[in-house]
């Protein structure tokens, strides 16, 4: 959202509070306007507490969204959560000025309401409390690519109250609850940096020689054309054991959305490359042990006839 669209956001709350500050500061005008009486002082009061809140909560949001950077917003629920915050502020003065009670009494007030809404709704509200922690700690921001462990792996769209929602690889929409993100092990794969690097494992047969394979593999990253050149592919060796010499090919990618096609065209480039080098994968060795008759009438054992 533009400066310009942020000042115009400001008119009517900056108007409100104004106007419903200066019928408080001078009560004789509001005598004047409108007679004599109890409750309507107390009503112009209220009105000045809600528009306050209505104000600082859009010079909030304002301040956040100038902060932001243009690839990484902040998330709405950062925003929602200060507009809350000071509307419940106002509805607490607001009580305590009706009720004639002081402050702690109206939040002990509202707080044993909370807790009563709490049970009630505890599902809706360990979601809205996950959110709230998301929107704290920031382990992704609208834009990331993240991957859910068991749960989901895509962009995210949006995080809301009780709610996130992601953008998958295959351009489908799907809505998480907060609270089982919370409880899963998140993966960012834009933070803190969209670049990451990524590896394919290729096991090989003993035949070709390791430097021989590693020159070979080598040459197929460098002349693929989806993966970055800088930092440069690089290929080592994993493991040697009987199956075979196993070797990671590592590169690195400048987005996630590309992890498809570039591990497609990093398998098939090695896979020509190899073929014409005159490599195939490992086989299956199968031993066949062969033993002579009279071996085997050793260990036969005799036949059980009845008498």
């Amino acid at each position: 959202m533009s400066a310009k669209q942020h000042l115009r956001r400001l008119l009517w709350p900056t108007v409100l509070t104004f106007t419903s500050l200066g019928l408080v500061l001078f009560p004789s005008q509001l005598a004047g306007l409108f007679g004599d009486g109890e409750m309507l002082p107390l009503a112009v009061t209220a009105l000045a507490y809600f528009a306050a809140a209505w104000l600082v909560s859009r010079i909030a949001a304002m301040a956040l969204d100038q902060a932001a950077t243009r690839r990484k917003p902040y998330p709405r629920l950062l925003k929602d959560m200060v507009a809350a915050l000071l509307f419940l502020m106002a509805f607490v003065a607001t009580t305590s000025l009706y009720m004639g009670k002081g402050a702690f009494g109206a939040l002990a007030g509202s707080g044993l309401i909370l807790a009563l809404l709490g049970f009630a709704v505890r599902n809706v509200v360990a979601d809205t409390l996950s959110g709230i922690a998301l929107g704290v700690e920031g382990p992704f921001r609208i834009g990331d690519w993240v991957d859910i462990d068991g749960l989901a792996r895509g962009k995210v769209i949006e995080i809301g109250w009780r709610t996130t929602r992601l953008l998958t690889r295959d351009r489908t929409y799907m809505i998480l609850p907060n609270s089982q993100i919370a409880r899963q092990r998140i993966t960012n794969y834009s933070a803190p940096k969209p670049e990451y690097r990524a590896q394919v494992s290729i096991t090989l047969d003993h035949s070709m020689p390791i430097s021989q394979a590693r020159e070979v593999m080598l040459e197929a990253l460098q002349a693929a054309d989806l993966i970055q050149k800088d930092p440069a592919p690089d290929v080592r060796v994993l493991a040697y054991e009987e199956a075979g010499i196993t070797y990671a090919l590592r590169y690195w990618l400048s987005r996630f959305d590309r992890d498809i096609d570039c591990r497609d065209e990093v398998f098939a480039r090695v896979d020509d490359a190899l073929r014409r080098a005159g490599s195939i994968a490992p086989h299956r060795r199968i031993e066949v042990i062969s033993q002579s008759d009279e071996t085997l009438s050793k260990v036969r054992p005799p036949d059980l006839r009845s008498e």
